[in-house]
């Protein structure tokens, strides 16, 4: 007996293997070359190089990012959501440089602020301290944000890792011909003749116009590489990177700003607060730099104390002309009140600047505040900077020696001796 199948049946089969081939014969998707993350807080990803092409999509900063195919310094990528489009390399980051960033934003997070600044426009926040690096964050106007410290760093691009590894390099196979045999002997190779006797006479031509032009050369000096003065900034939102220092305006009060006499105020601190009848005025402390860019962080520190008798502000204590490095710590320190073993101390209000000696070596001096007296309570070597480290890639590498030039070849001591000899001969 023949058991007959329901017509309805065959048809769904009949479907389903029709969308199951159809589903085959799609495009294949490229597969994945390397990977990146997204440098700025708004990526456009468009169909093509141009600037010109349409936008396919938007991603935003730290989407993950497959790289399927490069052209020049571009890279055809493939989004989270599977849309694939173009955009520039200097626009990603390496998964190593997105550590770093986070990592960047840890240390920055226990790091004591220097004070806080806002900006007059939009602010740029890069993820290291160079022009061209990927910029994740922009801060608004007048937002304020907490300064951390400084760096000064050629105007160059930043070293970043490569997104991709340099391609190995194939050895060329080289093939080994057997050797011939030969039925004659290989003929002796004859000794080549020596100079003529008259060498020297021979080599005399005129040289001054090429000596004149390498004297020009040795004596023309390279161009310094520009330099730009970077500070490591602290958002409400804890989120930390490089803006330009020049941006930024210390959020210090008018009436104390005043007196920066044309140096750039680095870091401030409150030091209490004066009852001057009805109104509270505090006492600060800043550290300032003159104009320019520089391997230290300040020049001098200043701490401005209220008159009560005279309604202003006036310095109680000023140290020039040193070179400190950041941080200026708040603590309490200890002073003794006279000299001697059996002196008594006490715990006062105060602060420690980090400062080099001529010897070239930091020490962490610790001031006390009495009301409106400074006193120097001690000083001890300055500890390890931290934040040193946090531009290793970039960073000015102020104070190292330059290169020695090269040794002089035999051709150029030959001519010095040659001048020398010509100018005692004619009286030169």
């Amino acid at each position: 007996m023949v058991r007959l199948v329901p017509t309805g049946k065959i048809v769904s089969s009949l479907i389903l293997a029709l969308l199951l081939v159809s589903c085959d014969r799609g495009p294949k998707r490229a597969p994945a070359i390397g990977e990146a993350f997204v440098g700025p807080a708004i990526l456009k990803i468009r169909s093509d190089i141009p600037l010109q092409s349409p936008v396919v999509t938007t991603v935003k900063h730290g989407d993950h990012l497959l790289l399927l195919q490069r052209r020049r310094r571009f890279f055809r990528v493939r989004t989270p959501s599977g849309v694939e489009g173009w955009t520039d390399e200097r626009q990603l980051l390496a998964a190593e440089d997105m550590h770093k960033l986070k990592d960047l934003a840890v240390r920055a997070s226990r790091m004591p602020p220097q004070g806080q600044a806002t900006t007059f426009g939009e602010l740029n926040v890069h993820t290291q301290p160079s022009r061209q690096s990927p910029s994740f964050l922009q801060v608004k106007e007048n937002e304020k944000v907490d300064v951390l410290t400084h760096s000064a760093a050629p105007r160059t691009e930043g070293a970043r890792k490569p997104l991709l590894p340099p391609a190995a390099k194939k050895a060329k196979a080289v093939e080994k011909k057997p050797a011939k045999e030969t039925k004659y002997p290989p003929l002796s190779v004859p000794k080549p003749p020596g100079p003529p006797a008259n060498w020297l006479d021979l080599s005399k031509t005129d040289l001054s116009a090429e000596d004149s032009a390498a004297d020009d050369e040795t004596e023309k000096e390279e161009e310094p590489v520009a330099l730009d003065d970077w500070s490591l900034v602290r958002t409400k939102g804890g989120e930390s990177g490089w803006v330009l220092t020049r941006r930024l305006v210390m959020a210090i009060p008018d009436e104390v700003a005043q007196y920066a006499e044309g140096h750039r105020i680095v870091s401030y601190f409150p030091l209490g607060e004066v009852q001057d009848e009805d109104q509270k005025k505090r006492n600060w402390l800043w550290t300032t730099i003159g104009n320019g860019v520089y391997p230290y962080d300040f020049d001098s520190f200043r701490i401005f104390i209220w008159s009560l008798r005279r309604h202003r502000y006036e310095t109680a204590y000023i140290e020039r002309n040193l070179h400190g490095y950041s941080p200026v710590l708040l603590k309490e320190v200890e002073l003794s009140s006279a000299r001697g073993s059996s002196a008594s101390s006490a715990k006062y209000p105060g602060f420690s600047v980090c400062v080099e000696k001529k010897d070239g070596r930091r020490y962490r001096r610790e001031y006390a505040f009495l009301t409106n007296i400074v006193r120097l309570a001690g000083e001890q070597p300055c500890e390890t900077q931290a934040q040193e480290t946090l531009v290793a890639q970039t960073a000015l590498a102020v104070g190292t020696p330059q290169e020695q030039p090269p040794p002089e070849g035999f051709t150029q001591r030959f001519r010095k001796r040659l001048r020398a000899i010509t100018k005692g001969w004619f009286g030169g």
